[in-house]
């Protein structure tokens, strides 16, 4: 158990959605309630260091067997707004994932197929008595998906240098939901008018899907969460990924297609060298 509750939180980002309490039915609605008021402050950091200590054991629990009861609370002009953890439904969501991975020997290894048999068919039970079930949390490993910097605008970036020792550096946006979906929109109506459908596009309309699925009142928050780690303070303090997607969007929309294309190259190199790292030793 020490040797998981040591690790630190990976290199992954969240996209998260905090939604008021007036979205909860009830008795959930309650109990988010309660718990807002109980003063808890939960990190990324403790999920990771419980799912990590699932996997210990012989053989590993790749879900957890229970749902979290934990959520992310924030309060702003007397709201507060609920981001329920949903582990396990993530759980199962990443799993679903891990073949696109990694090889299948080390998967095999990692992961049996039987043990990963037994949550696909958990899975599918659980999805047949919850059929509108979705994460208030969607996760990257080794990057923002460029999609993801759509939503935001360069002056909802919040960014903590993390000066005090021991307290991690913190590099976020946040934004009402009403404008993530109105940039959201445009965003795609402009690659639509202008390139060829392709990854982005589609990319685009997956994430404009998932929000619809939550109150308009919600806030979404993108979190840097474990890539502060990959990037040196400089890099991090520099880092300007919303005003480069929004730029380069800007351009399109105008027909410059030279200065769209000096954008998705400031963000491009960005963002390799961090995805370079996964390979390093």
């Amino acid at each position: 158990m020490t040797a998981a509750t040591s690790v630190l939180v990976p290199y992954a980002s969240y996209l998260r959605v905090y939604e008021p309490l007036a979205a909860f039915p009830e008795p959930e609605r309650s109990h988010w309630s309660r718990y807002a008021r109980s003063g808890r402050t939960p990190t990324a950091q403790d999920e990771l260091r419980r799912s990590l200590a699932d996997l210990l054991p012989t053989p590993p629990v790749p879900v957890p067997v229970h749902e979290s009861a934990d959520a992310f609370v924030t309060e702003d002009d007397g709201v507060v707004r609920i981001c329920p953890w949903r582990t396990r439904l993530r759980g199962w969501l990443a799993l679903e994932e891990l073949t696109g991975l990694f090889p299948p020997l080390v998967l095999d290894a990692v992961l049996p197929p039987v043990v990963r048999g037994q949550a696909a068919a958990d899975y599918e039970a659980w999805r047949e008595r919850n059929p509108d079930a979705r994460p208030w949390i969607r996760t990257a490993v080794w990057q923002v998906p460029v999609r993801w910097f759509v939503l935001f605008a360069d002056d909802e970036r919040e960014y903590e240098p993390g000066e005090v020792p021991g307290v991690p550096p913190v590099l976020r946006y946040r934004t009402p939901m009403v404008q993530a979906r109105r940039r959201l929109a445009r965003a795609l109506k402009t690659l639509r008018d202008r390139i060829e459908e392709g990854p982005l596009t589609e990319g685009l309309v997956d994430v404009g899907r998932w929000l619809e699925e939550f109150h308009p009142r919600s806030l979404v928050e993108l979190d840097y969460g474990g890539l502060v780690h990959a990037l040196s303070p400089d890099r991090l303090a520099e880092d300007r990924s919303a005003a480069d997607v929004a730029a380069g969007i800007a351009a399109l929309r105008e027909g410059d297609g030279e200065a769209a294309g000096a954008a998705y190259g400031r963000l491009t190199d960005r963002w390799r060298a961090v995805r370079d790292r996964q390979f390093a030793n």
